[in-house]
């Protein structure tokens, strides 16, 4: 990580990075998740990515993306339940400009950036199970993100293939405000997760699979 490193513009004003999120939600050798969570007006400030990551988001809302080397602004407006992957990019800060809350869980893909652990990976060659109802919303190379509804009273059990993945519940679902990682999970080549709703409503859960990692 960057924050704290000093960098400068084009006409050599010094600029201080700050981290790419506000809290880190669940750290490994794999992978490290972030939530960014701004209010309407707020700023995420002048920030570098040295890994690869994905974007899921929680709360919607339209943003501008800013970068240091004076390029042209980057509007976008995110949908919930939609995945992006992004390859490392130059020092750029992201701001709410929109009228509601923005909120993200922001996944580096720590085996692709500067971070590489190299790390074994855990062996396991059985049958993964996914729930029928599951649907893909993101399938690259590097990553597979799906998506599954957990209706009220509904249980769905997922357990990862031979890749790891890393399971986050979007707004609404058990845990997503009340604990300190989000509820987000990591699950090991062959790990169980069960998907349960014990509410009166629907919520999403989405599962980004690394599947950089299965020729290892």
């Amino acid at each position: 990580m960057t924050a704290g490193t000093t960098v400068h513009s084009p006409d050599g004003t010094p600029v201080v990075l700050g981290e790419i999120g506000q809290r880190v939600l669940l750290a490994n050798s794999r992978v490290r998740v972030w939530e960014v969570d701004l209010a309407p007006g707020e700023t995420q400030p002048w920030h570098l990515h040295h890994n690869p990551y994905v974007v899921l988001c929680v709360q919607s809302s339209d943003c501008r993306m800013d970068w240091l080397d004076g390029s042209p602004p980057r509007f976008i407006t995110e949908q919930v339940g939609n995945a992006i992957y992004r390859p490392v990019s130059p020092v750029h800060m992201l701001t709410n400009h929109g009228d509601s809350r923005y909120r993200n869980r922001l996944i580096e893909v720590l085996d692709l950036g500067e971070e590489a652990s190299g790390a074994a990976l855990e062996q396991w060659s059985g049958t993964p199970t996914v729930p029928t109802t599951a649907v893909t919303v993101l399938d690259l190379d590097e990553v597979t993100v799906r998506r599954l509804a957990a209706d009220p009273g509904v249980e769905h059990t997922w357990q990862a293939g031979p890749v790891p993945a890393v399971v986050v519940p979007l707004e609404g679902g058990p845990g997503v405000d009340s604990a300190p990682d989000g509820g987000v999970r990591y699950l090991n080549p062959g790990e169980t997760y069960a998907v349960r709703n014990p509410g009166e409503t629907p919520y999403e859960v989405q599962v980004v699979e690394l599947r950089h990692l299965r020729s290892r």
